[in-house]
This record gives C-alpha cells, sequence and structure tokens, in this order.
C-alpha cells in the first residue's frame, strides 16, 4: 500500500506533465491519503485548478492518465464544483502538491 508521502512524490514527479499537457496549475491531495488513513482499496481524492479554457476533456484526460500513473482510482474535483457540504472540509485539508 502507497503512503502519503510515496503518493506526494509520485504526483511532485509528473506535475511538470501535468502542467504541460492538461494545464493544470494547481494540485491539492484530499481525503484519506492527506489524513493518512488511506487502505488498500482508497482512491486518490485531488482538488485541482486548471489554467483558463480548460475544458471537460482536461479533466477527463487527466482522471485517466493519473489513475494510468498511480493505479489507483482517482477522484477530481475543482474548487467551482464542490459542493458546499464539503467545501469547507476540501479546503482546509487540501495539501498542496
Amino acid at each position: 500500500m502507497d503512503s502519503r508521502d510515496t503518493l506526494v512524490g509520485q504526483l511532485q514527479k509528473l506535475k511538470p506533465d501535468l502542467q504541460r499537457e492538461f494545464g493544470v496549475r494547481e494540485i491539492g491531495l484530499f481525503g484519506s491519503f492527506a489524513r493518512n488513513q488511506q487502505n488498500a482499496d482508497s482512491d486518490v481524492d485531488l482538488l485541482v485548478e486548471f489554467e483558463p479554457g480548460a475544458s471537460l476533456l482536461e479533466l477527463v484526460g487527466l482522471g485517466q492518465f493519473l489513475e494510468s500513473r498511480l493505479l489507483r482510482r482517482v477522484d477530481l474535483v475543482t474548487r467551482r464544483a464542490l459542493r458546499d457540504e464539503m467545501r469547507a472540509r476540501v479546503l482546509e485539508e487540501a495539501a498542496p502538491v
């Protein structure tokens, strides 16, 4: 099972590709990995911000790319798409990558 630090290291190595290929500006890790409570079945929860003009295609492509590299299910959300009942918790918990 991957540790939080291992996952963050993987994401940091991928970050230049994510910026270039998908227009990612910022990535924040939240959820079980951010809290160091992950298990073998945990997905990776990421708060992402894109450069202006990014579309749903970038979001979908980014998710597929990350799942193929991390070998885990990845859930992506943007600040704008955060539901009100989750917003405060996610924004407080999200650790920059």
